[in-house]
């Protein structure tokens, strides 16, 4: 299981030229489609925006993540999901940035748990739903490695 973990996955993203923003992304056999809503010029809305993704990536790790724990558990949880939203926050952490229209990005999560569980169990699942791997992706030192090939 570390060995897969460790493996490292590659993802294709194209936009084809006759396409304005409706973008197909391809995981292994699964393909799906990104695109801008109608309200942005040239927008389709033919699928989720790339925010969507991001916090839809986060969200189904995070169920996975306490669906795992709470099997381990045996706790009597009968169903868990989440709501998300992405938004641009001037934060008390942007009082000293260089740019006073500086913004922060927020995440903001909602697990919901449905079953028969005490105050301390939902409150171990709202720890456990921070340690998912794409939350600590996203809350830790991240670093991007950008390159280009023209052919």
């Amino acid at each position: 299981m570390a060995d897969q973990a460790n493996k490292q996955k590659i993802v294709h993203v194209h936009l084809p030229k006759e396409e304005t923003f409706t973008t197909t992304l391809t995981a292994g056999d699964h393909e799906l489609i990104a695109d801008e809503p109608k309200t942005v010029k040239g927008g389709e809305d033919q699928g989720p925006d790339p925010y969507d993704y991001l916090l839809m990536s986060l969200g189904s790790c995070t169920v996975m993540t306490i669906r795992m724990y709470i099997k381990r558990k045996e706790w009597p949880l009968d169903d868990v999901f989440m709501e998300l939203k992405h938004s641009k926050k001037h934060s008390a952490d942007c009082d000293n940035c260089e740019d006073p229209k500086s913004k922060i990005d927020v995440i903001e999560k909602e697990v919901i748990v449905e079953g028969d569980l005490t105050d301390e169990q939902v409150q171990k699942i709202l720890d456990i739903s921070k340690k998912c791997p794409v939350h600590r992706t996203l809350m830790g030192n991240m670093k991007i490695e950008s390159s280009i090939t023209h052919k």
